[in-house]
């Protein structure tokens, strides 16, 4: 029995990440699709004016966004597309609401994709002035003069099993660089510390 028992743990250790991970992409593709492959799908339906299986419909919407995506990036990469891109940002940012959620995202994808990632940086930071607890965070500014703060660093803190965090100021001298990829110590904080993996890449 008890031979079965652990064999029955093994076996959910092994499936369980595996089954849950498939589980929420097929949410995440899922959800896209009843926002916006399906009905752009549609769309294109009732312009061709032929009806198509529902499956189609949304592969050609997922075609359709997914070279949309690639135009944009060719379009920025020339000098007549970054006119207009920065045109378009530029109007973006003088509508009040729309400029504060839109700067946001722009920042937080910026740091999650850019060239210049934001969250490269693994640090250390003693909460304490005595060393004692310390907790595992990423640089994201360290330059906060227009704060007028000049020996403080911005670090912001993953929360353990969340997909929140906090962003602190603390002095310079409280941060320890980590000698470790950003991936990790990322899967690290996630996980509560349990994760030990090596396999991610930055």
């Amino acid at each position: 029995m008890k031979l079965m028992l652990r064999f029955f743990f093994q076996g959910l250790l092994v499936l369980l990440p595996a089954l849950l991970t498939v589980y929420l992409v097929w949410v995440i593709v899922g959800t896209l699709n009843d926002l916006m492959f399906s009905i752009i799908g549609e769309q294109l339906e009732q312009l061709i004016g032929v009806e198509l299986p529902t499956w189609l419909t949304s592969l050609l919407g997922l075609a359709l966004v997914l070279g949309l995506i690639i135009f944009t990036g060719m379009l920025a990469s020339i000098y007549l597309g970054r006119f207009i891109l920065s045109w378009f940002d530029h109007l973006l940012q003088r509508i009040p609401l729309v400029r504060l959620l839109y700067t946001s995202l722009t920042d937080l994808f910026t740091a999650l994709l850019g060239d210049n990632r934001g969250f490269d940086r693994p640090v250390l930071v003693q909460l304490t002035a005595e060393p004692g607890i310390r907790v595992a965070g990423f640089i994201t500014r360290d330059d906060l003069s227009m704060l007028g703060l000049k020996d403080d660093v911005a670090v912001y803190l993953p929360q353990s099993y969340n997909f929140a965090g906090n962003l602190v100021i603390v002095p310079r001298d409280r941060v320890t660089p980590i000698d470790a990829k950003a991936s990790q110590v990322t899967a690290f904080i996630v996980s509560g510390g349990v994760s030990t993996s090596n396999r991610g890449g930055e």
